[in-house]
């Protein structure tokens, strides 16, 4: 169980980094991210620190669209590199 919890919270924090990572290459503050897409300031913060924070399906599409980038490239390991 705890395996699997480690894993858990290491995708989450994956695609922290990796949303962190297309929000900057695009200019993007975390404000901006968060009123184009009905999400908190803080919700956003979350999601790009380390703090376990979960995120749906659908606000992950979202995210994806509005930064322009496939929804798949959250999920890369080495993309945060």
């Amino acid at each position: 169980m705890k395996k699997y919890m480690e894993q858990k919270t290491n995708i989450y924090n994956i695609i922290g980094r990796n949303i962190k990572k297309y929000r900057k290459q695009k200019g993007i503050t975390q404000r901006q991210l968060a009123e184009a897409n009905f999400l908190s300031d803080s919700f956003i913060a979350k999601l790009e620190s380390v703090t376990y924070q979960t995120i749906s399906i659908d606000t992950l599409e979202k995210i994806a669209i509005f930064l322009g980038v496939d929804i798949s490239k959250f999920f890369d390991e080495d993309n945060d590199k």
